[in-house]
């Protein structure tokens, strides 16, 4: 797995990402989901770095001019319901990219620590010879994007992947590397090293989800 620890150097990132652990700016749901958005489309220019391009002739009020183009097919698929701002940012900037969406969330069987990924809802368009984008602001365990991972490849051929995300802990990172291809890269904003006893990043942000779109049962 290539990873891409985008955060690593100091650039206007540190200050979305600054906001969004910020416990005072949190209150505000439009700020955090506007920020998370913000982080997504500063990831998605520096993926862009790294996909196909093809030179193509632009017809100018003056001329011609050859510009290299993104060649690739590009689908974005987001975690439901977090990854949705996430996604928009991603969409901003590869806009004409397709669009697929997939649910996974802990169950706790028997109302402790323990718990287990549950994926029930999956709509995407073929991904055979396309560039898939997977979009889930946190990587904790890892656990649920390997869910999500299985159950896309069920359903679907996948050529080529990216998993894009903004906080993840060391020991999810190490959880997916042996799980997903070797060749996938992998698009962090920030890397904290610790998870607590309920499998949520230290200090991280927080419930990403509940602060985008408020709490849940």
């Amino acid at each position: 797995m290539m990873i891409h620890h985008i955060g690593k150097n100091n650039s206007i990132l540190n200050k979305f990402i600054a906001e969004i652990r910020d416990v005072s700016i949190q209150k505000d749901s439009l700020r955090f989901r506007r920020n998370i958005e913000r982080i997504g489309e500063v990831l998605g220019y520096e993926l862009s770095k790294f996909v196909r391009y093809n030179s193509k002739s632009i017809i100018t009020p003056l001329g011609i001019k050859n510009i290299p183009l993104p060649a690739n097919k590009i689908v974005i698929c987001s975690i439901l319901r977090a990854g949705l701002p996430l996604h928009q940012g991603l969409l901003n900037y590869f806009d004409d990219s397709e669009n697929a969406f997939i649910s996974a969330y802990r169950h706790h069987p028997n109302q402790d620590n323990n718990f287990e990924i549950k994926v029930e809802y999956f709509a995407a368009p073929s991904l055979k010879g396309k560039t898939l984008l997977l979009a889930d602001p946190m990587l904790a365990t890892g656990q649920s994007l390997v869910a999500v991972y299985e159950a896309i490849k069920k359903q679907r051929v996948i050529d080529d992947i990216h998993i894009v995300a903004i906080i993840a802990s060391t020991e999810g990172i190490d959880f997916i590397k042996s799980h997903f291809p070797e060749h996938t890269h992998l698009w962090i904003a920030a890397i904290d090293d610790e998870l607590d006893s309920k499998g949520y990043i230290v200090p991280g942000l927080g419930d990403a989800g509940d602060l985008a779109f408020g709490s849940k049962l």
